[in-house]
């Protein structure tokens, strides 16, 4: 009975493995949203690694998650690497690639809870004031992976990720780009203000010279 069993389980096995091998190899999950700030402020947000802080949707999942950073901010080599809780596990990113404005390319290396090494692009085009970014993530998927696929759909768990950081993005880079026009409109009118306090300045020099140059000089006079 038991050896029945046995065999059993083991057809079983063999039958299931065979099933996650038939699964897809490779994997890609793709999100956009449009974003109320210019290209340039969106891609400086992505690329300098110390900014995810405040939209990436995984940062709230651990708050006492240690976090290095290596490199120059924002380019190509700089790093975040992670440690934290079984929800985050452990791994890097790299920024592999880069043209201002438009794409960042960055390599993801997942330590724990398995490794794997996936590519990540963010790409971010115009549209009209605004900017359509579109998030990227592709890679292979190992047995382990392809095992999970039969349980849970990565792309809309994933995809359900990407969406929520897209919408935090979008907040940041809105305030950010609000914050940034008010700054220029404070330092030229600053500029303005120093401009028309030199020019009046100027203007009341010319005058006092004008009229000393008019007034006759006094004409001394003669002792008795």
């Amino acid at each position: 009975m038991l050896k029945k069993i046995a065999l059993a389980l083991v057809v079983a096995l063999a039958v299931l493995a065979g099933i996650v091998a038939t699964r897809p190899g490779d994997y890609r999950v793709e999100r956009s949203a449009t974003v109320a700030a210019p290209p340039e402020v969106v891609f400086g947000l992505v690329g300098d690694f110390r900014s995810w802080v405040a939209w990436s949707p995984w940062e709230a999942l651990d708050p006492a998650m240690k976090k290095t950073f290596g490199g120059q901010a924002g380019e190509i080599g700089s790093t975040y690497a992670w440690q934290g809780n079984d929800q985050v596990g452990a791994g890097q990113m790299t920024v592999i690639d880069k043209k201002p404005s438009s794409q960042i390319e960055i390599k993801l290396e997942f330590i724990k809870p398995w490794p794997s090494v996936n590519q990540t692009t963010f790409r971010f085009a115009p549209a009209g004031d605004k900017t359509t970014v579109t998030w990227i993530m592709a890679g292979h998927n190992g047995f382990v992976e392809k095992a999970m696929t039969l349980f849970m759909d990565m792309d809309k768990m994933i995809g359900a990720d990407f969406d929520k950081g897209l919408a935090k993005l979008g907040e940041k880079a809105q305030a950010e780009h609000g914050r940034l026009v008010a700054e220029a409109q404070k330092k030229a009118a600053e500029e303005a203000a120093q401009r028309a306090a030199a020019e009046a300045a100027l203007r009341k020099a010319a005058e006092e010279a004008a009229q000393a140059a008019a007034t006759p000089p006094a004409t001394p006079q003669k002792k008795s």
